[in-house]
C-alpha cells in the first residue's frame, strides 16, 4: 500500500505558520509540527493521561492567579520552519491565556511524559528543542516498572542554551518552580 493512500497529502509537504494557523483544532489534535513537516503521535493510554492530568491539577493549584497548567496544546517553538510541539503539561503566563499561538515566552514549564515509542523524542530531541526556545523548566515522567513515575527535573542554563538536572522523585514531587508543588503520583 502507498503512503498516499494512507495518509493525506498535506502530511508529506513542507507548511507553513499560516497554513498551519488555518487548519481547525480537529485537524490540529494529536499531532505536532517538527520543522514544517506534520508527526503524527500515537494515543496516549490511560495511564499516561492520568499522570498528566494529576500533575496539571497540582501545578494549576500551586501557580496561583499568576500561572495556568494545562494539558493538550501547542507550544510554537520557531516559526520557520514551524516548530509546534504538544507537550503534556505545560505551565504558562496566566495573562496570555488568549494569545495563540503560546510562544516560549508565555511558558515557564513544560512535562513530558514518556510512553513507549516517544522515549527517543521526550528524553532527547524535545529536550534540545525546549532549551533552545529558552523554557526555563523541563521534567521528564518515566512510567517505571514498579508503578510510581520517577519525575526528573530539569533547570534551564541561558548561557549553554541547555538543561542541567535538578532533582529526581519516585512517584510524589513536592518541590518549587517558583511557587510550590506537592503531588502523589502514586494514586495511579
Amino acid at each position: 500500500m502507498a503512503v498516499d493512500m494512507v495518509a493525506p497529502a498535506w502530511m508529506h509537504t513542507q507548511i507553513t505558520a499560516e497554513q498551519y494557523d488555518s487548519w481547525t483544532a480537529e485537524q490540529c489534535a494529536g499531532i505536532e509540527i517538527v520543522d514544517g513537516i506534520v508527526a503524527v503521535a500515537p494515543s496516549a493510554s490511560k495511564r499516561h493521561n492520568r499522570i498528566a492530568r494529576l500533575l496539571a491539577n497540582a501545578l494549576d493549584q500551586a501557580a496561583g492567579p499568576e500561572w495556568n497548567a494545562d494539558t493538550d496544546f501547542d507550544v510554537r517553538l520557531q516559526d520557520s520552519p514551524l516548530t509546534n510541539r504538544r507537550p503534556d503539561v505545560v505551565v504558562y503566563r496566566a495573562d496570555t491565556i488568549d494569545i495563540s499561538p503560546t510562544r516560549p515566552e508565555h511558558v515557564l514549564l513544560v512535562v513530558e511524559v514518556v510512553s513507549p515509542g516517544s522515549e527517543t523524542t521526550d528524553r532527547i530531541v524535545k529536550v534540545d528543542q525546549y532549551a533552545k526556545a529558552g523554557i526555563g523548566f523541563y521534567w521528564r515522567i518515566e512510567q517505571a516498572a514498579t508503578g510510581l513515575p520517577i519525575v526528573y527535573t530539569y533547570v534551564l542554563d541561558p548561557a549553554s542554551q541547555s538543561y542541567r538536572d535538578t532533582e529526581v522523585f519516585a512517584g510524589e514531587v513536592k518541590t518549587a518552580v517558583p511557587f510550590h508543588v506537592s503531588v502523589d503520583l502514586g494514586v495511579l
